[in-house]
């Protein structure tokens, strides 16, 4: 088995002050999949390089204290591929892949985070921007490689994904232009979204993201924000998945899928 786990950490520095090096090593993945580093490879050099004693692998972002994603894993990749549009997004850092070939197979997990639009309309713009550039992306790759991409996507899919979906039709990550984008990637561009695959009725204890105004996680008045995304043949090959609540390392739930690989 291959257990793979995604978390968005809202920062490296404060989810491993939570405890989440030490959680790390009693849960034992294969890899674990980070986004929101907010860091730069100076504030990991000699710090973040390892965590329980798997390599990271970065895609850091150009700002300081923004964005910024990682791949730690215990196998050796082949390869390593950082970024992906070669442009806007790539100075965001928002996507790094782990290749791990054989003469065999190939296959590659990706740390990806989708922008969020919360902040505005400048961007939700941008967020169309890079929906539009990842589709093809994925699509192309699924004609070469099989691949889990893991990550924050900031959306919600489907009304069962969210706790308030009423209220929330025309609030960035949850619109009716990203839940088409959702089903065109997991219906028409036959990217499979794991946790469904196995957990299709779950409700409440689907959320992975809450916010933290008021009470919130308190009360799981939550979101499904963190994905597997996964090509047909990988996604067969999915056991079980968990999702983490008894520490809280940041405002994101680490979700956990074991694989057979």
């Amino acid at each position: 088995m291959f257990k793979l786990t995604s978390l968005n950490l809202n920062g490296i520095r404060s989810a491993t002050s939570k405890g989440l090096e030490a959680w790390i090593a009693q849960a034992q993945p294969d890899c674990i999949c980070v986004q929101e580093v907010k860091a730069q490879a100076a504030d990991v050099a000699d710090k973040f390089e390892t965590l329980a004693g798997m390599k990271g692998h970065f895609h850091f972002a150009e700002k300081k204290g923004y964005s910024g994603v990682a791949a730690y894993t215990r196998l050796e990749p082949s390869d390593v591929i950082v970024g992906f549009d070669g442009g806007e997004f790539d100075g965001e850092g928002r996507y790094v892949e782990l290749r791990f070939d054989t003469p065999m197979r190939k296959h590659s997990i990706i740390s990806a985070y989708f922008p969020s639009g919360s902040s505005g309309e400048d961007r939700q713009q941008a967020k169309f921007r890079f929906l539009n550039l990842m589709y093809p992306h994925l699509q192309s790759l699924k004609s070469q490689r099989d691949f889990i991409l893991c990550g924050d996507i900031n959306i919600a899919h489907k009304e069962v994904d969210l706790k308030n979906w009423r209220s929330n039709q025309k609030n960035s990550g949850f619109t009716p232009e990203e839940r088409a984008w959702m089903t065109k990637l997991t219906v028409d561009g036959g990217i499979v979204d794991v946790y469904r695959q196995l957990e299709p009725n779950t409700t409440d204890d689907c959320y992975t993201w809450w916010s933290n105004r008021g009470q919130a996680y308190a009360n799981n008045v939550g979101w499904r924000l963190d994905y597997h995304l996964a090509t047909p043949a990988l996604a067969a090959g999915a056991q079980s998945v968990s999702i983490y609540k008894g520490e809280k390392f940041s405002d994101h739930a680490p979700i956990t899928i074991a694989y057979a690989w």
